[in-house]
């Protein structure tokens, strides 16, 4: 879940600044920036828990290209759906689904590459935990904060 609202920030302001940008209006640019980025939350958790199921994890599917592309289409579709029903616009809906979805996929990916690389850290983290828990090399094997995954790659 932190990870959804994390994005979710991220979202919400740039649908915000686009939408700003387009309508020139505070009050629809606000709608826009409540109403779009939490359809897509909503659909970027499903998106996650999808994109997590043994069957994709296990063909690969899951490198943050692919996974890029695949919420892209789906973010496409909302914004367009989201500004075009509180515009009445049809160029502002198309420009909203082109330039929107652009900038926060372009987000996505780099938050995706960035949470990656900190469930990683996190999983190796508690791996070397458990591993001197075994081994008697730790006092306290319940708490592992204090281990740093970078110096025990450094020490060995």
């Amino acid at each position: 879940m932190k990870k959804t609202i994390s994005f979710a920030i991220i979202h919400f302001f740039v649908a915000f600044s686009v939408a700003y940008l387009l309508t020139g209006e505070i009050l629809i640019s606000s709608l826009i920036a409540m109403i779009e980025p939490m359809v897509n939350t909503v659909a970027f958790y499903f998106h996650e828990k999808a994109w997590q199921t043994k069957a994709l994890l296990r063909r690969g599917y899951a490198n943050p290209g692919r996974k890029t592309f695949s919420f892209a289409v789906v973010h496409f579709s909302v914004a367009f759906g989201v500004a075009y029903l509180l515009t009445g616009d049809v160029l502002i809906g198309s420009v909203m689904a082109m330039i929107e979805p652009a900038i926060n996929t372009v987000a996505y990916y780099f938050h995706e590459r960035i949470w990656q690389k900190k469930t990683a850290k996190q999983a190796a983290k508690e791996a070397l935990g458990h591993l001197a828990c075994h081994h008697g090399e730790l006092q306290q094997c319940a708490d592992v904060s204090d281990i740093s995954v970078d110096n025990v790659a450094i020490s060995n």
